[in-house]
């Protein structure tokens, strides 16, 4: 069994500027709505029997009270915004598992699954479909791997250890030292990845730094750390059973009327007898 954990919020922006180059300055009010259910769909098509997708339902989280420029939803443009709760409406609909947060971020939804899908033995594999580096954290030897759609590459623990130069459980001190500009926070001034990678694979956690390292930056360090550090006891579900896609409800197909797109509902019936006969 392979779990196949999608970042819906990743996947809608990207479809959504994926369409810029052709729509001629026209949002399609449905267009990256319909990528990501295409998306989802087509990992079907491929045999992908265990999915969940986590999305950002509000941009917020409590990070944002622990550090004041943490991301927001300022910014984001609202023909994008608009479509954040239509996905997730027709992801369901269409039989798919969806964790929609609120207090937590689909990063943090994603980092949960993950943990409770490794600890379940019949499980092959976990593959975790973003290409955000906070993530990376998440990743065991070739058990829980990242995928990066655009990349076309999978990054199980040695690719980590390659692109960081740290184990990715240290991932959440490295990002906590270089910066994360798309999150909002800009590390310790004066150390760059090889600096940070160094003084990680010497030391090990921030916490383990010598004083003199750090000084007075020791608790923004630490603080840019747990804005860094995923959450991975949200209770998203007990069984990997709950992940597995059994097909459309009767509700698609006016999902599929709304946005305009008839052809999924033809396909992920398709797909539907495709799985019943595989068994």
């Amino acid at each position: 069994m392979i779990v196949h954990l999608v970042d819906g919020t990743y996947e809608l922006f990207r479809h959504f500027y994926g369409l810029r180059r052709f729509s001629k300055g026209k949002d399609p009010p449905y267009g990256a709505v319909i990528g990501v259910l295409q998306t989802v769909l087509q990992m079907i098509e491929q045999g992908a029997t265990h999915v969940g997708v986590a999305t950002d339902h509000v941009i917020e989280s409590f990070r944002n009270r622990l550090w004041p420029g943490y991301k927001t939803s300022e910014g984001v443009e609202p023909a994008l915004l608009a479509q954040f709760h239509p996905l997730e409406e027709a992801l369901m609909a269409m039989g798919v598992v969806v964790w929609p947060m609120i207090e937590l971020e689909a990063d943090d939804a994603l980092a949960s699954a993950a943990r409770i899908a490794s600890e379940d033995r019949r499980v092959e594999k976990v593959c975790i479909w973003t290409p955000d580096k906070d993530l990376a954290q998440c990743v065991h030897g070739d058990r829980v791997v990242q995928v990066d759609r655009r990349g076309k590459k999978i990054r199980n623990a040695q690719a980590v250890r390659e692109k960081f130069g740290v184990e990715p459980v240290l991932i959440p001190d490295y990002l906590a030292l270089v910066g994360d500009a798309a999150d909002g926070y800009p590390g310790i001034g004066g150390i760059g990845s090889i600096t940070a990678a160094q003084l990680l694979n010497r030391y090990g956690t921030i916490e383990n730094f010598p004083p003199a390292s750090l000084g007075e930056r020791r608790e923004l360090a630490l603080l840019f750390k747990d804005l860094a550090t995923l959450v991975t006891d949200s209770p998203l579900f007990r069984d990997v059973d709950e992940l597995q896609w059994r097909g459309p409800t009767d509700a698609f197909a006016s999902h599929t009327q709304r946005i305009a797109a008839p052809r999924l509902l033809e396909r992920s019936l398709k797909a539907q007898t495709a799985s019943l006969d595989r068994g």
